[in-house]
């Protein structure tokens, strides 16, 4: 066998995406405000687009330059270049608006520049944590060991490194400044007991429970504050804590000499310290909606708009068509670049409207589907999926997936995510679906409603459903029930 390198030539045939439709989907799947600063930066760049002012009639006048820039992009991408000179008077350079330099890129008069929208930096817990140690009389040594408890403590208020960690990570720190400082002398290292002081230290701050290390902890650095010192809660937590998670009430009542009534009692209270301290100070910063769709219901009938007020408004600009028309005075290269910037905004213009139908498309079918949930509200919901969808409107499912993605409606029954109206399905006894999320807000309702002395069992909201002629089993109850975050009857009940 011979080694080496060979040339040869080979036909076939593979399948390639278009980068334009890589872009295209992403505008798909694109939310209103990314879409609104994606067009205005390709406002800024692309120089044959325009914005339509109030009062214009965008469609006419979009669809005349469509049809007049087309030819012009057909000559100039098809015709060879020719040795005729530009007119001195009129450069080509000249004849565009923001002008385009000899290499074909965009060289404007007027600076325009894209700033980023970026949010407001907000408080968290660590900086509430960081005043108060400032406010205590601590050496810079402490400081800096406090700044290293700080950095160990989550969102939540728990410490998430060992009391070892801490100390060989401070330690760690004082090593590598001595090594970049010119100071030959050594700083004296921590030691386990100042560490130990400094938790102390720590977990005596605002808010209660902070810097704990286990739920037991926090929940036990909460009780001075609540008042709770010297009683049977306290003794929950310190001494039947995994009985007290189970609610072994009996149990724990007949161990400490009390009525299961009373341990029932402390464990309410309890139940009223707060299990994730840090969370009181986490970043509140508002996450503002702004629904790609509207529903309204006029004259009995659900019509579904698209919220684009907003939405910057493109057209081809007319003075650029102007120019263009005379194609002598460009050469090869000004050719090529007016055929990529003219195809671009073409294209753009033909994008944005294709998404907007296939929305409309889209949320069309889920209105006529889900008619009687904008009726009646969540019992109506009835089950769909998004193969479903596809099939309807004769587009592939991953489409689908993409305009629902991340996209809101304003309805009647409230500013809704495009992913609520899709659920799983179950039978009802009379042959038709109901949807699993109306189930679960049945299920949520009638533990809502239950005698707290004598809870529904799993068992019980079952015959409860069926008699409603929802077909279910007891434990496809309790998965619904576990999802909603509802205990099983034996811990609800009451003493």
């Amino acid at each position: 066998m011979k080694s080496g390198l060979h040339q040869s030539a080979r036909l076939g045939q593979e399948l390639r995406a278009n980068p334009r439709l890589y872009q295209a989907m992403d505008m798909l799947y694109m939310p209103l405000i990314d879409l609104q600063q994606h067009l205005k930066q390709e406002l800024l760049e692309n120089p044959f687009l325009e914005l339509i002012e109030e009062g214009e009639n965008g469609d006419t006048e979009s669809e005349e330059q469509s049809e007049a820039l087309d030819v012009v992009a057909e000559e100039t991408s098809t015709e060879a270049p020719t040795d005729e000179t530009i007119d001195d008077e009129a450069p080509w350079e000249d004849l565009l608006l923001d002008g385009i330099d000899q290499d074909g890129v965009r060289a404007p008069t007027e600076v325009r520049e894209y700033v980023e929208p970026v949010s407001v930096e907000a408080r968290d817990l660590a900086d509430h944590l960081r005043d108060q140690v400032r406010l205590l009389d601590l050496s810079p040594r402490d400081q800096l060991l406090a700044d290293e408890f700080i950095g160990n403590i989550n969102d939540e208020g728990y410490l998430t490194a060992t009391l070892d960690q801490i100390l060989s990570g401070i330690n760690t720190v004082i090593a590598r400044a001595e090594e970049a400082s010119e100071d030959d002398r050594e700083a004296p290292r921590f030691t386990m007991p100042e560490v130990e002081r400094m938790l102390r230290v720590v977990q005596s701050l605002e808010p209660p429970g902070i810097g704990a290390r286990s739920l037991q902890e926090c929940l036990t650095l909460q009780l001075p504050e609540a008042g709770l010192l010297d009683t049977v809660a306290e003794r929950l937590i310190r001494e039947f804590f995994d009985d007290l998670l189970a609610h072994r009430w009996v149990e724990i009542g007949r161990r400490i000499g009390v009525a299961p009534g009373e341990v029932q009692a402390a464990a309410d209270a309890v139940a009223r310290l707060t299990p994730k301290p840090g969370l009181a100070y986490a970043d509140r910063s508002a996450d503002y909606v702004i629904p790609d769709l509207i529903v309204e219901k006029i004259d009995a009938e659900y019509l579904v708009f698209v919220n684009d007020g907003n939405l910057p408004r493109l057209k081809l600009s007319r003075a650029y068509e102007e120019v263009v028309r005379d194609k002598r005075k460009f050469d090869a290269e000004s050719k090529e670049f007016i055929t990529s910037r003219l195809s671009a905004a073409q294209w753009l213009i033909q994008a944005i409207e294709q998404r907007r139908q296939t929305m409309l498309k889209v949320m069309h079918f889920i209105v006529e589907r889900q008619r009687e949930f904008f009726e009646k509200g969540i019992q109506g919901l009835r089950p769909l999926t998004l193969r479903e969808v596809a099939d309807a409107i004769g587009m592939h499912e991953s489409t689908v997936s993409r305009v629902t993605n991340e996209k809101f409606v304003q309805t009647p029954r409230g500013v809704l995510p495009l992913k609520f109206f899709f659920s799983s399905g179950l039978r009802s006894s009379d042959g038709d679906d109901v949807s699993a999320r109306g189930i679960r807000v049945a299920i949520e309702r009638m533990i809502a409603d239950e005698d707290p002395y004598a809870p529904l069992t799993d068992q019980a909201i079952v015959e409860r459903l069926e008699r409603d002629g929802v077909q279910i089993a007891r434990r496809t109850v309790a998965k619904y029930r576990d999802q909603l975050g509802v205990l099983s009857a034996r811990i609800r009940k009451r003493l």
